[in-house]
């Protein structure tokens, strides 16, 4: 018997969701045939069989998060020893010594609190009941705010809490893009020190039929050749940044699964209309899912035009090793003066979004009015 692994997907990538076997126990499979699916980083990926064989086992089920090193298939190979058909686990080391078990602080505050009818698992203080209660109501005892002695959790506080969720229903985990999604925020808000710059730009001028996303991407081609500190990579733990010459753009794209980020790589090698077939063929590869995996990473700098779907201003998030997003706000009418008088325009609101530790206030500044120029140019 032999046990094949999840295997190390890249760019650090540590977990990956199963959406679905080809196989199942007592298939007999070909080297390269195709195992499963899993979806990691935003991106469908198909995990061949590394050899031939008969599958013996499968683990884990459609929707199952798995980690990098966990089995996913055991099966017979012609010529192989046989092994036990469960994964090998690692023992817990002892942690006594030649004089008896050392036991750490935690251990000795969990043995005084069962001494005292206290249960303290996941920082939360209540008695064996009051935890049978909560174990019996399906309530999460960290989540409950104490009100007992010396916040100690209570029955009436448990039942408070369970009606609550009642009302609100069960709980729906993040998986797939929305979990991806989830873990890019939390990296950006604990790692990046954002600031917003906030302009608008007339674009009267420009034709009824302007094709607005290119007319976006080549302003920012522009903004980048004259300030090209915005187009980079910043490292936190070196504490350095990388400039980049090309510009591989990161586009957001809002699908009922979540956003997507494909990616233009070498956005100015392409013509206007060259770019509005890349355009079209990145959102139906995205809305089909078949988008592959590298063509969703990799960016330098990032677009994201909200405004097709509302709001004028926004904080655009940063998502590490870039430094920079532009978010393109919902065009809108106002007055203003031409030539010392009233006329009404059409305005195109702008939120520069830059990461502080890698670019100056000044160099943000000069990209903008780089941006703004070369949409304001007819």
């Amino acid at each position: 018997m032999k046990l094949f692994n999840l295997p190390d997907l890249g760019e650090g990538l540590q977990e990956a969701e199963i959406v679905s076997w080809q196989v199942k126990p007592g298939d007999e499979v070909t080297q390269g045939q195709l195992l499963l699916s899993v979806e990691t980083a935003k991106a469908i990926v198909e995990i061949p069989s590394p050899e031939a064989g008969i599958i013996t086992k499968t683990f884990g089920d459609d929707g199952d998060i798995i980690q990098v090193g966990d089995p996913l298939v055991e099966f017979k190979v012609e010529g192989a020893t046989e092994s036990p058909t469960s994964p090998i686990k690692p023992v817990k080391q002892d942690s006594g010594t030649v004089v008896g078990e050392v036991k750490s602080g935690s251990q000795v505050i969990e043995e005084k609190a069962a001494r005292l009818g206290v249960n303290q698992s996941s920082g939360a203080k209540a008695t064996p009941a009051v935890r049978a209660l909560a174990k019996q109501l399906d309530v999460d005892l960290s989540i409950v705010t104490p009100t007992g002695p010396k916040d100690t959790i209570t029955a009436g506080d448990v039942q408070r809490v369970a009606k609550i969720l009642a009302e609100v229903g069960p709980m729906e985990l993040l998986r797939g893009v929305r979990r991806a999604m989830a873990r890019s925020m939390a990296q950006a808000h604990a790692e990046v020190v954002p600031v917003t710059l906030c302009d608008v730009v007339d674009i009267q001028h420009w034709k009824t039929d302007e094709d607005f996303t290119v007319r976006l991407i080549q302003a920012i081609l522009a903004a980048c050749e004259a300030e090209p500190s915005l187009n980079a990579w910043y490292d936190a733990h070196a504490v350095g940044r990388r400039l980049l010459k090309k510009v591989h753009l990161g586009i957001a794209v809002d699908t009922t699964d979540g956003l997507f980020v494909p990616v233009i790589s070498d956005v100015g090698q392409y013509s206007t209309a060259q770019l509005r077939i890349r355009l079209n063929d990145l959102k139906k590869s995205v809305s089909d899912r078949s988008i592959p995996a590298d063509q969703l990473r990799g960016n330098t700098f990032t677009l994201s035009n909200f405004g097709t779907i509302a709001g004028r201003h926004a904080n655009p998030i940063v998502i590490p090793p870039t430094v920079a997003i532009l978010g393109a706000g919902l065009c809108y009418d106002a007055v203003v003066p031409v030539d010392g008088k009233p006329a009404v325009h059409r305005l195109l609101p702008l939120s520069l979004t830059f990461d502080h530790r890698a670019v100056t206030g000044g160099e943000a500044g000069r990209f903008l009015a780089a941006l703004i120029k070369e949409l304001g140019d007819k």
